[in-house]
């Protein structure tokens, strides 16, 4: 997946190695300290950057809008949803992100509305984003778990369906296959789906959950 933070990220101009950011408290440099806390693995310190070089922006300008999405991402890693919905709720609300870009932050905003259980929101705008990224295949995974949550088995296989064509081998949509498998009642086919996703990834920790679900899958039934 292409995040929207990608756009961002290019304006930036990061050099190998990173020269450090500076000094005067402009766009440029918020997104330089946001960037080098991403790379840190300081997803919320990284989303206050962007909402900063976000303020310091043009109003109408699409920086200001493409440094609001990228915010909402950094608060989504960060497991702040709440603060991931306004800031993308506001990227979205202006014109400065077009075509993929506002694919991504659709896709976030789903990815936002699921984690604080506002699942009708989180459907309105993940079918918004396929409208624009349907060559996603992780809008098709995070479409399956969606539809997991909403109790719609023939929904979530659709959606499993088309992110297994577009990602045929790619572990993590293995591993949801299996889920969404198991969710309808398919024993059979949650197997195979869990036993492809351990055989593509087996030292990942997609692999290694592969194989404890394929565990439970074989252990004895509790006594009732």
């Amino acid at each position: 997946m292409i995040l929207v933070l990608a756009a961002v990220l290019a304006t930036a101009q990061p050099q190998t190695p990173p020269a450090p950011c500076p000094d005067i408290d402009t766009p440029v440099t918020y997104v330089c300290r946001a960037v080098q806390a991403q790379g840190l693995g300081q997803p919320a310190r990284a989303a206050e950057q962007f909402e900063k070089a976000a303020a310091a922006s043009p109003a109408n300008g699409p920086e200001r809008d493409r440094a609001l999405a990228a915010a909402g991402n950094m608060w989504i890693a960060a497991d702040q949803p709440g603060k991931a919905a306004l800031a993308l709720d506001r990227a979205l609300a202006g014109t400065g992100l077009q075509a993929e870009q506002r694919g991504e932050a659709l896709l976030d905003r789903a990815r936002a509305a699921e984690a604080q259980n506002d699942l009708t929101t989180a459907r309105t705008r993940a079918d918004e984003a396929a409208a624009i990224i349907g060559e996603d295949p992780f809008l098709w995974y995070f479409s399956a778990a969606l539809a997991i949550r909403e109790g719609n088995a023939g929904r979530a296989k659709d959606a499993i369906g088309r992110a297994l064509t577009l990602a045929p081998n790619d572990a993590l949509v293995l591993f949801e296959a299996g889920h969404v498998y198991h969710f309808a009642g398919d024993v059979a086919k949650a197997r195979e789906y869990w036993t492809r996703a351990a055989a593509a990834e087996p030292n990942s920790p997609t692999g290694k959950a592969a194989r404890e679900a394929l565990a439970l899958l074989d252990a004895p039934a509790a006594p009732k």
